[in-house]
């Protein structure tokens, strides 16, 4: 059962490749589409770093900016979002990706847009707000369907984008809704707007939508009531004229609805041969078409074919490369055939075409798109077994807000009852220092009933248990050692859990101060990590055999492995995560001893914004971190950042006082700093104040970054405060001016 868990599940890189490319292709204007040049005029010589094209489905949104980006002499970049940008590692990854075309330093940050929580605040949307601000020309960014990444931490991250569009430049944005940030863009007059009323067509318009269709016969009064009942809706009258082209009566429509979308795409759509009808149909259970992905889905073999003469024929089939091998329908195009689909074939067809659709995802390298039709198939068990597979692995890319889209989908009662889907995301909220998430998720693990489970599963799971109560650490170590020593038994060399009950044996026998058993588990522990491809355990176990060399003085093999640990951080982009903070600490100390003052204060800093996550959840390593922080601080001459530390320190052993030989060690660093005063130096900012310290970059005001956080008004009205003490300012600007030269933002 947790044997798969640990598999590398995200997928190779051919398909996913693909479907990057295919949303960062700018499309070509479309012919006949009536010119909107006026408002683009407008929108470009506004001067507005931010431009927002706000209207429903069907206005020309898409045609527009296609428009715009054909005809500006900037250089052009191109964003379509779909539902996989709900995290802000998502949607910063292809926003990066897209930048590369005005500015090449973008390609080297697009893997550190990986960020989860505030680290994607905080690291990930600087960087690239930075390469944005570098860029050697100007340049026009269209960001299409922006609504689906309209989350609080999408648009948190777009805001801090938004601040560095440098003059002469600008970012356009089209979306179904107004984006939240917008009304604080207007306040400041940063943005300028397009909305439904600006797009809604006039005679004219309509005159010119009808000829390019080869409706030209349809009287001018005639058209003046089409335009009034559509209320000069392009897409309404763009279906009028396709009616009036077959022969139909386009002046009849009287749709009782604002959108007569579907009466008219009816009356497109029954004109068209049968095959072609149920092509249509069939085919818009895909968000994204290809031949391939046709073929397989419906059991066809001329999908290509049938694509081109689509396309040929202007129904709403709209392509996303330059060499017509992707495609996706205009949406509420999709939306009628979605709904024709079922009412024609029931919905146990629909389920057998999403199923397939998993499958064909699947086997070609995309398990995201996978696990979102095994969920449109009601294919729940399934999906929860995938999403099990895929939690730790979208962990550690920044996906972990859509694994929780996904648990919402499958409902609470079905997650409790996948005990390989609760022990996914037990791990998940440890490995994130998520004490709410942490903690529930753990009750719900230790509350399981094995004796529900097949034999053959009963001890796999017992195991995974185990290692969670070891992690924990709430019973002391004499507990957490035999829980280890538990994992340690069942979880079998061919384990791909096997690197992470190591790690957790080494760490328990660092409790009982037993240092050459656990030396001997973190090596083979990063033996097996690394053959798995788990950069997770080669970060935390690195700086573990560094500090026995340290013990021992060998400052020269410590060195060596700080160095990869360090490695292991960079290679994999997981600066930020908590798991990252020892090794960090541990640089920055060999870093100082060796002399390289500057690089320890770097790394320094990297490992206490770092910090952020480690809690209560991984105690040991949390306090151990700790520690080594304290220590490098005072290698830098600034004891009092490291007695702030040693409270911090306090804080966790009141929750979790039982560590074992840990605990000697707090007591031999508060003895050393005693021993001496604090005169002078730092006063860092405490985990809450770095969680905070992110949204300073934003136009949030107090009470919606209290919202952001779940903390009261007061609270924030207080760390801010005290903010600007530890950082000696007055201002945001200033505040976050300071922090990203002290390292606590940005790269």
């Amino acid at each position: 059962m947790t044997e798969t868990l640990r598999e590398p599940v995200l997928g190779g890189p051919d398909l996913q490749a693909v479907l990057l490319s295919s949303k960062i292709q700018t499309p070509p204007a479309r012919p006949g589409a009536v010119s909107r040049r006026a408002l683009i005029d407008r929108a470009r010589d506004s001067g507005a770093r931010v431009v927002s094209v706000t209207a429903p489905a069907g206005y020309g949104k898409s045609t527009l900016l296609a428009e715009w980006a054909a005809g500006d002499p900037r250089t052009v970049a191109w964003v379509s979002l779909d539902r996989t940008e709900v995290d802000p590692a998502s949607l910063l990854s292809v926003i990066a990706a897209a930048s590369v075309s005005f500015s090449p330093a973008a390609a080297s940050v697009i893997a550190d847009m990986r960020g989860v929580g505030t680290a994607a605040l905080g690291r990930s949307a600087p960087m690239l707000a930075a390469v944005l601000a570098a860029a050697p020309e100007s340049f026009v960014l269209f960001v299409d369907d922006l609504h689906w990444a309209d989350s609080p931490d999408c648009q948190d991250a777009m805001e801090v984008l938004f601040a560095h569009v440098p003059e002469g430049s600008q970012i356009v944005l089209a979306s179904r809704r107004e984006p939240s940030l917008i009304a604080r863009l207007r306040a400041a007059g940063d943005a300028a707007e397009i909305t439904a009323t600006d797009l809604s067509l006039d005679h004219a318009g309509a005159r010119a939508i009808f000829e390019h269709a080869g409706a030209e016969d349809v009287d001018d009064a005639d058209l003046r009531s089409i335009v009034e009942r559509c209320e000069g809706w392009p897409t309404g009258l763009f279906l009028c004229a396709l009616v009036a082209r077959s022969g139909g009566d386009a002046a009849s429509v009287t749709g009782e609805d604002r959108f007569v979308a579907d009466y008219l795409y009816r009356e497109c759509v029954a004109r068209l041969p049968e095959d072609t009808q149920s092509f249509l149909r069939r085919a818009s259970v895909l968000d994204q078409l290809s031949a391939a992905s046709c073929n397989a889905v419906l059991g066809i073999e001329d999908s290509r074919a049938r694509l081109r003469e689509i396309e040929s024929a202007n129904l709403f089939l709209i392509g996303m490369d330059h060499h017509r091998g992707w495609f996706r329908f205009h949406p509420l195009f999709r939306e009628f055939l979605v709904t024709e689909l079922e009412r024609a074939e029931g919905a146990a067809a629909v389920a057998e075409l999403h199923r397939r659709a998993a499958a064909w995802h699947e086997i070609n390298g995309a398990p995201v798109q996978a696990v979102e039709h095994l969920l449109q198939a009601g294919e729940t068990e399934r999906a929860a077994d995938r999403i099990a597979e895929l939690g730790l692995p979208m962990y550690q890319v920044g996906q972990v807000s859509t694994v929780k889209r996904w648990l919402s989908r499958l409902g609470d009662d079905l997650v409790r009852s996948y005990p390989s889907l609760v022990v996914s995301m037990t791990w998940t909220a440890i490995l994130l220092g998520d004490v709410p998430a942490g903690e529930r998720w753990s009750r719900i693990l230790e509350a399981f009933d094995v004796t529900a489970l097949p034999e053959p599963d009963r001890v796999p799971f017992e195991s995974a248990r185990a290692m969670v109560r070891a992690a924990l650490c709430e019973h002391g170590p004499e507990r957490a050692l035999a829980d280890a020593a538990y994992g340690m038994e069942h979880e079998p060399v061919t384990s791909p859990w096997r690197d992470q009950a190591l790690h957790l044996w080494g760490s328990a026998h660092l409790l009982v101060d037993d240092l050459q058993t656990a030396k001997s588990a973190f090596e083979e522990a990063i033996d097996v990590a690394t053959a798995m491809g788990n950069p997770d355990t080669v970060i935390l176990c690195r700086p573990e055999l560094a500090l026995l060399e340290i013990d021992a003085g060998r400052w020269g093999s410590a060195r060596e492995h700080a160095e990869r640990g360090v490695e292991a951080i960079d290679v994999s982009h997981m600066d930020g995560y908590p798991t990252t903070t020892l090794a960090l600490a541990v640089a920055a100390r060999v870093a100082v001893h060796d002399g390289e003052r500057e690089q320890g204060a770097r790394l320094l800093a990297r490992g206490m914004r770092a910090r952020i996550g480690c809690t209560r959840l991984l105690p040991s390593v949390s306090i151990r971190a700790r520690i080594q922080l304290a220590k490098a601080h005072v290698a830098l001459g600034d004891r009092s950042a490291a007695w702030h530390l040693v409270r911090e320190i306090d804080d966790l052993l009141r929750k979790r006082p039982d560590v074992g030989a840990v605990l000697a060690h707090v007591e031999e660093l508060r003895s050393a700093l005693a021993a001496e005063p604090a005169a002078g130096g730092s006063v860092p900012l405490t985990p809450a104040e770095l969680r905070l310290l992110p949204y300073l970059q934003t136009h949030l005001t107090i009470a919606e970054i209290g919202q952001r956080l779940f903390i009261s008004r007061n609270t924030v009205s207080s760390e801010v405060g005290s903010i600007y003490r530890k950082l000696a300012v007055t201002t945001r600007g200033a505040a976050v001016e300071r922090a990203s030269a002290l390292g606590l933002l940005g790269g």
